[in-house]
């Protein structure tokens, strides 16, 4: 998943790279709010992509003394940074560029330029977006695209997804002023436009960090894999029952898993160590995700009732 995640974030770099510094040319040239706030917003992308590629570097980093259980949760902190910047630089600055050529117009000029660059950025914003979508759909399974985008433990493609379907509708929104300020003279749709992708940028920023702050703050496995595990445990000859599972993502390759097991009383010290171990083996083969298993053995808590 992390090669793919890595040619998706590298495709989408490119393309608003390329696309940043043609947008930036237009608007220099025409004059136009819209397109300002279309530049501004792909170089926002465009960062955002190395930080992506930062913190997924960061988060290949071997456990040590500092940080035992690995640095995985690196790829979420800057996935959370990513939402903080489209919104802060993304949608702040575009809102208040939108503002300020409502309350201060100005005719765009050459809008035939604006047509060609907007219609280029389509299909350069287009193709990462259909290789982010594509990468997306492999990982996706048989869920629906809400369901899996609630599920997913690696935010690096759901970040990409989301910044080229914002970026596809905020060129939709420049496309539309553009052409109005063009055919009608009035200027105010330029502006009105560029208010609208801040929005639009707002919007995305929003879910983004409500979709990595579980992740950040230690989001639970996916409910199979802990119905799964609970499976392994009671099918063990020696347990009598469960107390608790607890799963935690320290990455999106990486899950932790402690629980609590009654084993049977006539269990010697020896027996316990075995049948902890066999348990372990086993669920760390049946989920090669799952890195750390701790087993504790307690008696079963019995329920008044």
């Amino acid at each position: 998943m992390a090669s793919g995640s890595k040619k998706v974030i590298f495709a989408a770099l490119a393309g608003n790279s390329l696309i940043a510094i043609t947008k930036f040319i237009a608007a220099t040239v025409t004059g136009s709010s819209a397109m300002l706030s279309e530049a501004i917003h792909s170089l926002v992308d465009t960062g955002n992509q190395i930080l992506l590629l930062y913190g997924m570097k960061k988060a290949a980093k071997p456990a040590d003394k500092r940080c035992p259980f690995g640095y995985g949760k690196e790829i979420y902190f800057w996935s959370f940074v990513v939402a903080i910047l489209i919104f802060a630089l993304g949608g702040g600055i575009s809102v208040y560029e939108g503002i300020h050529h409502l309350l201060h117009p100005q005719p765009a000029t050459s809008p035939l330029i604006n047509y060609l660059v907007l219609t280029l950025a389509m299909i350069f914003e287009g193709t990462a977006w259909f290789f982010a979508l594509r990468e997306f759909n492999k990982s996706k399974g048989g869920n629906g695209y809400i369901d899996a985008i609630n599920q997913t433990k690696d935010p690096s493609i759901i970040v990409v997804l989301f910044e080229d379907s914002a970026a596809m509708l905020g060129l939709f929104v420049a496309f539309i002023g553009v052409t109005l300020s063009h055919w009608t003279g009035n200027v105010y749709y330029d502006g009105t436009a560029s208010i609208l992708i801040g929005l639009i940028l707002i919007g995305t920023a929003i879910w983004l960090a409500r979709e990595t702050k579980s992740l950040l703050i230690g989001e639970s496995a996916e409910p199979q894999i802990e119905q799964e595990i609970q499976s392994m445990v009671q099918d063990n000859p020696m347990v009598e029952g469960i107390n608790e599972i607890l799963t935690m993502h320290m990455g999106p390759d990486f899950i932790l898993v402690t629980l609590g097991a009654d084993f049977i009383d006539s269990a010697s010290a020896s027996d316990i160590e075995e049948q902890v171990e066999i348990l372990n083996r086993q669920i760390k083969t049946k989920f090669p995700r799952i890195k750390r298993v701790f087993v504790e053995a307690e008696k079963m808590v019995r329920k008044k009732g």
